[in-house]
């Protein structure tokens, strides 16, 4: 796509990908479908490519894989030594580590997760993250109150 000037590039990758189409979003992946009735992804294929784009050499790039008005999953990725520092979410959120080693903080506790561990956290608590080596995890977050059709019979 060609775009005329940066104003129209902006716009251009501001639309909500909504629509269902694949549009520039100032990322260098593509966003993709964030909801459906059924959703799969190949995570090694996610990471690899998380890990080729220049900002995961800043110490930490994500990409959500799904986005409803209550949950969200986000696979990160993060470079040995790459830290999210007095982070919070209004939602619960859980942990998951797919590779290496990551240090989850808060200001009661610290807990050490390697691959194929998980941890839960209340909402609204800040916390920490480092990573030990170069990590991927993912995070879900399922926020308070939001009701589902299913959930409302």
């Amino acid at each position: 796509m060609f775009f005329q000037n940066e104003e129209q590039a902006a716009k251009e990758r501001s639309i909500s990908v909504s629509t269902g189409e694949n549009r520039p979003t100032g990322r260098e992946h593509e966003v993709g479908v964030l909801a459906g009735p059924l959703l799969t992804f190949d995570l090694q294929k996610e990471i690899q490519q998380l890990r080729s784009e220049g900002r995961w050499q800043s110490g930490h790039t994500a990409k959500t894989l799904a986005k409803y008005a209550d949950f969200r999953v986000v696979l990160i990725v993060m470079t040995s030594g790459g830290r999210l520092v007095n982070h919070r979410t209004e939602g619960r959120i859980s942990v998951h580590a797919l590779s290496g080693r990551i240090n989850f903080k808060t200001a009661e506790q610290s807990v050490d997760l390697s691959a194929g561990q998980m941890l839960t956290l209340e909402r609204d608590l800040p916390h920490d993250v480092e990573a030990g080596v170069d990590s991927a995890f993912l995070l879900t977050i399922a926020w308070p109150g939001a009701q589902t059709a299913s959930s409302k019979s």
